[in-house]
C-alpha cells in the first residue's frame, strides 16, 4: 500500500528543482493534498493554467502530458522538466504503437482525468470509455486498439474489453495492458485484506483515481469501508470494540499520513481497553 516509485521519484525531482531555483508545477504533481502542501512550503508554485506560469521552469506532473502540450509550453519560452511516471510513458508509447499499426485508439479510463488527457491529446480521434453503456455508444470500426489509464483495476479493464468484443464481433480488438504493476499489487492486497476485516480504512487524496478504485474494490468485499485523507478524518464511531480493522492506501499517500492514522487507531484501541475509573 501507499506510495509507488513513480510518485516518490516525482516528489524527489520537485524537491531538487525547487532547491535549484523557482519552479512551477502545471497541475497537481500528485493527487494528495498533504504532498501538495509540503511542496508549497518548499516554494514550489502550482498552477492549473499554462498561461499563468510565473517561472521560467515548469514541471510536468507524474500523470504525464501529451507531446502537443509539452511543445506548446516550450513555444512559450519555458524550460520543461518531466516528472512523468515511466509507466505512464509506457502507456503513451503503447497507444502510439497501436495507432501506427492502423488501429482506432480507445482508452479505458476516466474522461477528463489529467492522465487520460495526456494520452488522448496527441490522438484527437481517440475514444474514452469507462462503462459498458459507453462502449455501446461507440461506432463499429474494423480495428480497435485499446490501452487503459494506468490506475484502472485490471479485472475491470478485461470486462470492458470482453464487452467491446461482444458488441463488435466483426472487429479486431488488440489490447496492450498498461495498468501499472503497483496498481495491480495494491488492488490484490486490498481484496485479500477486505475479505478478512470488519472495517476497511482507505487512505488517499479525494481526487486520486487509484484511491477511488481501492475504495470500490474494498466495498465489493467488505460492508464497512471509509475513505479518509488524514487522521483528522478518523471517526471513532466507525469502529466497534470487537472489530478487525484493515488499512490500505493509494499510490500517492505519504507514509507519514498512513503512520498517523495507524497511531490514532492504536490510541483508540488502548483507550477502549483501559479499565474504567469508578467515580468517587
Amino acid at each position: 500500500m501507499g506510495m509507488c516509485f513513480g510518485v516518490r521519484d516525482a516528489i524527489e525531482l520537485a524537491h531538487e528543482r525547487a532547491a535549484a531555483g523557482p519552479v512551477t508545477v502545471l497541475g497537481d504533481l500528485v493527487h494528495n493534498e498533504s504532498v501538495l502542501a509540503d511542496l508549497r512550503g518548499r516554494g514550489v508554485l502550482i498552477r492549473q493554467d499554462a498561461s499563468d506560469i510565473p517561472t521560467r521552469e515548469v514541471l510536468i506532473t507524474a500523470h504525464g502530458a501529451s507531446n502537443r502540450r509539452i511543445e506548446s509550453l516550450r513555444q512559450l519560452g519555458l524550460t520543461v522538466t518531466e516528472a512523468t511516471c515511466p509507466l505512464v510513458h509506457r502507456a503513451h508509447q503503447a497507444l502510439k504503437k497501436l495507432v501506427t499499426a492502423g488501429f482506432h485508439p480507445l482508452v479505458i479510463g476516466q474522461a477528463g482525468h489529467v492522465e487520460v488527457r495526456g494520452l488522448t491529446e496527441d490522438h484527437p480521434e481517440c475514444d474514452v470509455v469507462l462503462t459498458e453503456s459507453e462502449v455501446d455508444l461507440l461506432p463499429e470500426r474494423p480495428r480497435y486498439g485499446v490501452v487503459s489509464q494506468t490506475t484502472q483495476p485490471v479485472a475491470r479493464v478485461r470486462e470492458l474489453i470482453a464487452h467491446l468484443s461482444q458488441r463488435f464481433p466483426g472487429s479486431e480488438v488488440r489490447w496492450i495492458d498498461t495498468v501499472c504493476q503497483p496498481t495491480k499489487d495494491r488492488q490484490t492486497a486490498a481484496e485479500n485484506l477486505a475479505e478478512r476485516c470488519d472495517v476497511i480504512l482507505v487512505i488517499g487524496g479525494i481526487h486520486s483515481n487509484n484511491t477511488r478504485r481501492l475504495v470500490d474494490t474494498c466495498r465489493s468485499r467488505c460492508a464497512r469501508v471509509h475513505w479518509l485523507q488524514t487522521s483528522n478524518d478518523l471517526d471513532p464511531a466507525w469502529i466497534r470494540e470487537t472489530d478487525t480493522v484493515g488499512i490500505t492506501a493509494g499510490t500517492s499517500t505519504p507514509d507519514s499520513v498512513i503512520e498517523a492514522i495507524e497511531t490514532a487507531l492504536k490510541n483508540l484501541s488502548s483507550q477502549r481497553m483501559s479499565p474504567q475509573t469508578e467515580a468517587a
